[in-house]
């Protein structure tokens, strides 16, 4: 483990500065995150609702009764074990926001590329701080691998384009350089005996992605391999929905959909339409146009973005006009 004794006193972003601080260990993980993401972040409180699949009133109340909390503590800065222990919610956090970010939960946009600019910024100063932690590097590289497809996940009118169908000479070549590099220098610290965890693993499913010239090329085993030891990490519902996207791909859409039931009555993604939208995806490849139809209208209907929206919306009539 490294020494980071020195850690925060040596962070000169006054938004790194931040993070640390309000990832407070007198808070709970979720209201620490919810906190963070709305003092730091500026994301609302409907957006960091959805990044949490919770309710509004949920979020409000995590953050009403974190002000409180912190009102009695001390602000000063953490040292030693305690700043260490910070770190994994501290990157938290700032995946979080990369996120909303790359995929905007509500609004017109499909992107909200100012948010992902400086999740990777704040990245970035990490790594310097922590360059002995697998999962540090693992997270840039996620970012890094991700961002990379920035210009060809847009038309020009603003719609969104789907991963099969992005021109990959859009891709931003240098980041994806650098996110594999990152990547190669988390599994060498691991080497060494440090453990990675879901950000690395992320981050080896991105890599996949990004070494395949065309979308025929892409290792879909590979991929389900990792999303399977991805799930075990953690229960984590939407990581789930992903796998079945990964299943589907590598070992037909019948095993994607079968993925997807044991997961679809999760409380968590109760209203969500991630999981309508990739069951219609399964469903189309399965031939079965009807009920892809259907399940794509569904999930139009529980988005709050409204070029995604409309996405789901011309795929469902593209099957209907075709059935």
């Amino acid at each position: 483990m490294p020494d980071l004794d020195a850690f925060v006193d040596h962070i000169d972003d006054d938004v790194l500065r931040l993070v640390f601080l309000t990832c407070h260990p007198a808070l709970s993980p979720e209201s620490r995150a919810a906190l963070t993401l709305r003092l730091v972040g500026g994301l609302t409180v409907p957006e960091i609702a959805r990044a949490f699949l919770t309710k509004d009133t949920t979020v409000g109340q995590r953050i009403s009764r974190a002000k409180k909390t912190l009102a009695g503590e001390s602000f000063d800065l953490p040292l030693g074990a305690e700043r260490q222990a910070r770190l994994d919610d501290v990157m938290g956090v700032l995946y979080l926001i990369f996120n909303e970010g790359y995929t905007a939960t509500a609004g017109d946009d499909w992107m909200r590329p100012d948010l992902c600019h400086e999740a990777i910024r704040l990245a970035r100063m990490l790594v310097g701080l922590a360059p002995e932690e697998p999962e540090v590097h693992g997270l840039l590289a996620l970012m890094e691998l991700q961002a990379s497809r920035t210009h060809a996940r847009t038309a020009p009118d603003g719609s969104p384009v789907l991963l099969d169908d992005q021109d990959r000479r859009l891709w931003d070549r240098l980041m994806v350089r650098r996110g594999l590099a990152g990547l190669d220098r988390a599994m060498a610290e691991a080497a060494r005996g440090r453990a990675i965890g879901p950000y690395v693993v992320q981050a080896q499913i991105a890599a996949c992605h990004a070494r395949a010239e065309q979308p025929g090329d892409t290792d879909w085993a590979a991929i389900a391999r990792w999303y399977d030891v991805l799930a075990r990490i953690g229960d984590n519902p939407v990581v789930e929905v992903n796998r079945a996207v990964a299943h589907g791909r590598a070992h037909g859409p019948t095993a994607g959909l079968a993925v997807l039931d044991a997961v679809a009555g999760e409380k968590a993604l109760a209203g969500s339409h991630l999981v309508p939208s990739v069951r219609g995806d399964l469903l189309e490849r399965a031939g079965r146009r009807d009920e892809a139809a259907a399940a794509f209208r569904e999930a139009a209907g529980l988005t709050d973005n409204a070029a995604e929206r409309t996405l789901l919306t011309e795929r469902a009539v593209r099957l209907e006009s075709v059935g």
